[in-house]
């Protein structure tokens, strides 16, 4: 009776043991995934800082010191008044994109997103064929976990479509979407209120607006769906999506919105509820540089 105990008692440790192997055989294909993915990755935002370095000279007014003195009207002469004149707008000057190396070393990528004092520094990749192509491949084209960020198939950028949804894996390192959830923190969000998108056209601002946790519902529920929201063409449409997102955010962010704002929306799981997620909307503020063309900046070199 004891024998084939015996001969369960070595398969299951045997099984056991195989179990163990191929976990730690996973763990270490990941980790070097992971190293190999962050070494590239490490080497573009070296480039894009560079770049950004490059173009924030010192302002070239001249300071107080400086300047030439203008001399004072003499005693009771009249002071003639100074006819006004129009000043023109200045035209912004183009310069060239920082991460123009990036959108070089792979075409499918549509912007680079960044939350200043945050992990959140990676690439967008957009691949309208299929949307789940990086899902589980870095930006290298390679199986990785971590996958990448993805601009959603409905979103696009030329033209701009009102709202721009990004989705990414909420990875238990840290990586991608792992540390978005700390904006359900008020003190956080304080802290973290700006993102900014480089895109191959320009630098574009947002401010965060709501914060909230949803899910991803049944076709035929007949509740507010964030992720099907692109487009508003008229002021209810507008109406519906601004009114549910400052409903469920989790606290006031103080930050309002008007029809014809833009919006980023940035999505990714959580587990509160079946297909759960956590977002963060954030709305467009002000534009900042606009870039030369990619391929005109690369040549210049």
């Amino acid at each position: 009776m004891k024998h084939p105990k015996t001969i369960l008692s070595v398969l299951l440790a045997s099984a056991a043991a195989v179990c163990l192997i191929v976990a730690g055989v996973f763990v270490f294909r990941q980790k070097q995934d992971d190293s190999r993915s962050q070494e590239a990755l490490d080497e573009l935002r070296a480039s894009a800082e560079a770049l950004k370095s490059t173009e924030n000279p010192e302002s070239s007014e001249p300071s107080a010191e400086n300047s030439e003195s203008v001399p004072e009207p003499a005693p009771n002469t009249p002071t003639p008044s100074p006819e006004p004149a129009a000043t023109p707008e200045p035209t912004p000057v183009p310069v060239e994109n920082p991460y123009r190396d990036s959108f070089l070393a792979n075409g499918d990528m549509a912007a680079w997103l960044q939350i200043p004092g945050t992990p959140v520094d990676y690439p967008v990749m957009w691949t309208p064929e299929d949307e789940e192509y990086y899902l589980l491949r870095g930006f290298d084209g390679k199986s990785n976990n971590n996958g990448c960020l993805i601009l959603d198939t409905d979103s696009c950028l030329d033209p701009l479509t009102t709202n721009l949804i990004i989705h990414g894996h909420n990875m238990n390192s840290g990586a991608m979407f792992g540390t978005l959830t700390d904006y359900e923190d008020a003190d956080f969000f304080e802290e973290h209120k700006s993102m900014v998108l480089y895109t191959k056209e320009l630098q574009r601002n947002y401010e965060v607006i709501a914060v909230f946790r949803s899910q991803v519902y049944k076709k035929t529920d007949q509740v507010f769906k964030f992720y099907k929201f692109f487009q508003a063409d008229t002021q209810e449409e507008f109406d519906d999506f601004y009114q549910n997102i400052k409903a469920l955010s989790i606290y006031d962010t103080g930050v309002t919105a008007e029809f014809g704002d833009h919006f980023l929306t940035l999505s990714t799981c959580v587990y509160h509820v079946d297909r759960g997620r956590f977002v963060v909307v954030a709305k467009e503020t002000e534009s900042g540089d606009r870039y030369l063309p990619v391929e005109e900046a690369k040549t210049e070199q």
